[in-house]
């Protein structure tokens, strides 16, 4: 089985995530795509970052019409700091025979010699780069060689701007699923 392993904060979810992350599971005819949100990201010290359990239940909702995705929240049973390689481990541990796929995007194949144990990560999955905006694909690091560097449609939206919207009252529709958009109003996320 080929999985794809899509990780970040999700916070919120957005229909970028998903156009490129059906994107990355088409090119490289991936069986499903596994969501991994984050309990607390090593490199984000946003003080906006709605609870993990939020976060769980919106990209819950924002993948459900799709078979090809799933969701695992054992970052969030981790809890601490969430560092890919732990992840990785953990899920070579349940998916025994199965090819693991890492996508990122090109901002953190610039950031990943930073990363914890970044050879330890390119030695066990494949790495798959996405192109994202603003950020040069012709970027080089010592990674670079083990990357599978693609590209999926630049979808120029932001968990951040979404943010900024909402504390400002303005539309997110179409930004995010719609049931993502009820969750959040509903919640009174990200107003403040």
């Amino acid at each position: 089985m080929k999985l794809g392993i899509y990780g970040g904060t999700f916070n919120p979810p957005h229909i970028g995530h998903l156009i490129t992350a059906e994107s990355v599971r088409e090119q490289f005819k991936l069986d499903k795509v596994i969501f991994v949100p984050s309990f607390s990201p090593p490199h984000k010290f946003d003080l906006q970052i709605a609870l993990p359990n939020q976060r769980f239940e919106m990209l819950d909702l924002a993948i459900k019409s799709n078979r090809s995705f799933s969701a695992t929240d054992l970052e969030i049973k981790r809890e601490g700091k969430s560092y890919t390689i732990d992840t990785i481990n953990s899920l070579l541990q349940s998916y025994q025979n199965s090819k693991l796929y890492l996508i990122i995007g090109m901002d953190n194949l610039i950031d990943f010699p930073n990363w914890k144990s970044p050879l330890e990560i390119v030695n066990k999955v494949e790495l798959v780069v996405m192109n994202r905006p603003g950020y040069d694909l012709e970027a080089r690091n010592k990674y670079t060689r083990y990357a599978n560097i693609i590209r999926v449609p630049n979808i120029d939206i932001s968990s951040t701007d979404i943010r900024r919207r909402v504390k400002m009252g303005r539309s997110i529709k179409y930004l995010v699923p719609n049931e993502v958009e009820q969750y959040i109003f509903k919640k009174g996320l990200y107003k403040s």
